[in-house]
């Protein structure tokens, strides 16, 4: 999101979450393994207090496989539910609306329990991801119709429904970063290619030397919502919101102006996201040419926003811009001379065309790109455009 969820930051809702240490290990690693042929008695162990996934084979066989304490992890959950072994509550992302009142989802696809990430306590502090999470009663539960399978070591594995994907950029999340392959991580932490369909019964392939450790600029993506891992060390190299103010007061000290009405365009402050001010500048996607607002150049009655820029004559959408306010999707510390097609959000360029050629899992087995800022799917030629301000004239 843009810095904040459409209605604000609420405990464990919110748009980013940081991950600290915990003053005490939660993590859990697993131990004894049951194979159980009644339903009773596999809530027998369940029910025991102790950490366990249950795979359901057939109505009379199931295994069970315990998880012990591990005192050298943290565990924390993701997910829709807001019981409490959820650490971070997500909601679907809908694409573009700025405000979640006017669309409710009536039926999500994120699960309840999405995932997990389990940390070491100690440095290097590596972090893995895995598919599922403990519910309230601290289990798993993959019922007959989840995909899983017994590997040839023994040890039993799965995937969730809709299926946790993850993605590694290449080259971390730096200017020179190309997108990488989406796998999907399964209940124990294995790398598959991906199903045909996202909740299809067959797994993909085991690709053996890819690993669920996550690094700087993975994306994780729940089916209906997608995540950005940040390090600790990779925040570091990254602008800060403090710099993100500066550029926007040095764009707005240079005094734009649009070229037509001559008036000062300014980009407003980064609390007022929601309402089009007076100054604000407006941008002719095709071309790219930044005006203030004016009401001429439809071009037909038809097409709301297909409009002619005055500069240049060339017809395309005219929107307000609004300035990208979450730092932890910049690559750069560019100046915001870039805007993403149709919506208008504007950071570096670096970070403009990262995002631009990046594809996100979008329904059941589409992808496209999409502007990090507000989830918009991309358009036009290079799914971004190069900003075009003139100067003040004096």
């Amino acid at each position: 999101y843009n810095g904040c969820l459409p209605n604000g930051d609420r405990g464990r809702r919110k748009s980013r979450f940081a991950l600290y240490k915990r003053p005490k290990a939660n993590g859990v690693k697993p131990s004894t393994v049951h194979v159980i042929s009644t339903p009773q008695a596999s809530k027998a162990i369940s029910c025991k207090g102790q950490h366990s996934i249950s795979y359901t084979l057939s109505r009379n066989q199931t295994v069970v496989v315990e998880y012990t304490h591990d005192k050298d992890t943290d565990m924390f959950q993701v997910g829709r539910s807001t019981e409490s072994p959820i650490d971070f509550v997500v909601t679907d992302t809908i694409s573009g609306s700025q405000n979640s009142d006017e669309t409710q989802i009536t039926q999500s696809t994120i699960s309840r329990f999405a995932c997990r990430i389990v940390c070491d306590r100690n440095a290097p502090y590596t972090a893995r991801i895995f598919a599922a999470g403990f519910d309230s009663s601290k289990n798993i539960f993959l019922g007959e119709k989840a995909a899983k399978w017994k590997n040839p070591d023994g040890h039993m594995d799965g995937l969730t429904t809709n299926g946790v994907l993850v993605m590694h950029p290449k080259g971390g999340f730096t200017e020179e970063s190309k997108p990488g392959v989406w796998r999907e991580i399964s209940v124990c932490g294995d790398v598959y290619t991906l199903r045909e369909t996202r909740s299809a019964q067959q797994r993909g392939k085991l690709v053996e030397n890819e690993t669920n450790i996550l690094q700087d600029g993975s994306l994780i993506d729940l089916c209906g919502a997608t995540l950005l891992w940040r390090t600790a060390d990779g925040l570091f190299h990254t602008p800060t919101q403090k710099h993100i103010e500066a550029l926007r007061q040095e764009i707005n000290a240079a005094r734009p102006q649009c070229p037509v009405g001559l008036n000062t365009l300014a980009f407003p402050s980064i609390n007022r996201k929601e309402v089009v001010e007076e100054k604000q500048p407006w941008a002719y996607l095709t071309c790219g040419h930044v005006h203030g607002y004016h009401n001429w150049g439809h071009r037909s009655d038809t097409e709301a926003n297909e409009r002619e820029c005055p500069m240049c004559r060339t017809v395309g959408p005219y929107v307000p811009l609004w300035l990208g306010c979450e730092a932890g999707f910049y690559v750069d510390a560019g100046p915001p001379t870039y805007a993403f097609t149709p919506c208008g959000h504007v950071c570096s360029e670096k970070s403009a065309k990262y995002w631009s050629q990046i594809p996100l899992p979008h329904g059941t087995h589409a992808f496209h790109a999409a502007c990090p800022f507000c989830a918009t799917q991309l358009s036009g030629d290079q799914n971004c455009i190069k900003l075009i301000f003139q100067g003040p004239i004096d």
